[in-house]
Parts: C-alpha cells; structure tokens; sequence
C-alpha cells in the first residue's frame, strides 16, 4: 500500500454508507474522491472524513447525478488529473415520494439511481481499463424483486408511485451490472452490485420539506448503521477474493439469487440501448 495508493470514486459520499464508505477506504490508505451534489455539505462531510480517518488523501468532487451535464463536468476533471481509477462505488441513490424530476427531465429515481450512474460509469470506463484491476460497485435493494421496467411511461408521467419508481430503479442498476459486465469480459474490470441491507439514511426525505424525517427516525431503530451497511460494498472495491468475479449479485458478502427479470439479457440490452438514447451517448 506505500508504493501504490488505490484510486476510488464514491458518489452520494457527503452523508451514510457514502460517507461510511469514504471513511474506510480512506483508513485502508486509499486516495478517495468524494462525488457529492453539494458543495456545502460535501465541505462537510469531507472535514468529517478526514477527522475519522486521519487521512490527507481525500478529496471533494461536485458530481450531480441528476444532471447529465454535471456528470460530464465531473468525469472530465477527474480524467484531467488521474491517469487510472481503481474503483468506482456507485452508492448515491434517492427514493422521492412525491414524483420529482432531474434537470434533464427524468424521474428522479430512475434519473440518479440508473441513468446517471450509467453515464458516469461509460464515462470513466478508459481509466478503469488502465488500472492494474478496475472494479465498479453498484449498490441496488431487494427491491428489484418486484421491481418492472414500465416501457409505456418509465418516468411516470401519468400517475407516479414511488415504489414501483423506486424498485424500477433497482432493477435498473442489477440490469445494467449484467449487461456491463458481458461488455467488459476480456477486460481486468468487474462490474458487482450489492444489496447492502436495510440501511438507515437519508434516502426517503424531502430535502426542501423534511417531509419523511419522522418516519426515518421511526424506520431507523431497526435498520443497519451505514457502517454495517457498506460492509459488503467496501468488500467487492477491495477483497482480494473479489478478483475475477463480475456480474454478481452480492448481499452479506456472498453471491445471492436474483429476480427472474433481472437475471433476463434481452431485458438487460434493451434496457442498455435506451439508456443510452436516454443519456445521449
């Protein structure tokens, strides 16, 4: 680790399993860029992080994966600066339960869970090729177990539920992994997603309202800690028993089953080119 500094990216790292995440890498003597929405609190959560680590090689990235344009801005400053990156940990996530949209007009859960991870991830793909062993980590949710991709309206224009939203948004991200994965074979890059458990965050609050802090606090007294939570994705960015594995499904650190329609490669192609379409790549 003294000759050679991992290089990791973790979106969504200004507050939970992001900020948990960012800690312990930070502790492992990784170089951690922290790609957060919020200059104010991703100020913040950078001081935190760097109290509780000790470390000096943390950093902070506006990165705001509802919009394209941001995403571009951020994948461009990272690539100007580094040659390689050795992980990308796609954790930011919302879960809206009132119908929002993204800048660039898509439901926000589908907009931040999948689409912008999407790009960022197409994005950076060079510089995972030029590490010794790019690794992406995708979180998802046992969620996407009854989660549909609703083709006739994804983003819900015509009467929004915010949970099948949120568990299309989840079946998005192991869709995307699989497919992901078959593009990247004959590469040293793997692509896992992870459910990380019930995690008590910040998700299902309104930022301008608060509306849903009461029922978090309730929630939250049965959930995991973030730093139970990101157990399992700090394992698949870092374990050496991780290496060569790709297209999984992991939850407490083992393979587990995943929905039949996740598991469906038509589903994860025609899903990939209108994604695609969708971000405009």
């Amino acid at each position: 680790m003294d000759s050679y500094r991992p290089i990791m990216i973790v979106t969504g790292a200004n507050s939970g399993m992001g900020l948990a995440t960012t800690i312990a890498l930070a502790k492992q003597g990784c170089r951690v860029i922290m790609a957060c929405r919020s200059p104010e609190r991703g100020e913040r959560a950078l001081q935190e992080a760097i109290q509780q680590s000790s470390s000096r090689h943390i950093e902070l990235m506006r990165c705001d994966l509802g919009s394209l344009d941001s995403v571009r801005e951020f994948a461009d400053t990272f690539k100007a600066k580094y040659t390689h990156l050795d992980a990308l940990i796609n954790n930011a996530g919302v879960f809206a339960l009132k119908r929002q949209v993204t800048e660039d007009g898509f439901e926000i859960q589908l907009g931040v869970n999948h689409l912008g991870h999407f790009l960022l991830t197409e994005l950076l793909l060079d510089s995972l090729i030029h590490a010794m062993q790019g690794r992406i980590v995708v979180v998802s949710s046992g969620a996407h177990k009854v989660g549909s991709i609703y083709w006739e309206d994804p983003f819900f224009t015509k009467g929004y539920s915010f949970w099948k939203g949120y568990a299309q948004s989840k079946l998005a991200n192991i869709l995307f992994t699989k497919e992901l994965a078959r593009r990247l074979k004959g590469t040293r890059v793997t692509v896992n997603c992870v459910h990380p458990g019930a995690v008590a965050t910040s998700l299902g609050v309104d930022r301008n309202t608060g509306f849903g802090k009461s029922v978090l606090a309730f929630l939250s007294l049965f959930f995991l800690t973030p730093e139970e939570g990101m157990q399992t994705a700090l394992y698949l960015a870092t374990s050496e028993d991780m290496r060569g594995i790709s297209g999984e499904y992991f939850y407490k650190k083992k393979i587990a089953s995943v929905s039949a329609k996740a598991q469906d490669p038509e589903l994860a192609r025609s899903l990939w080119i209108w994604s695609e379409q969708q971000v405009g790549k």
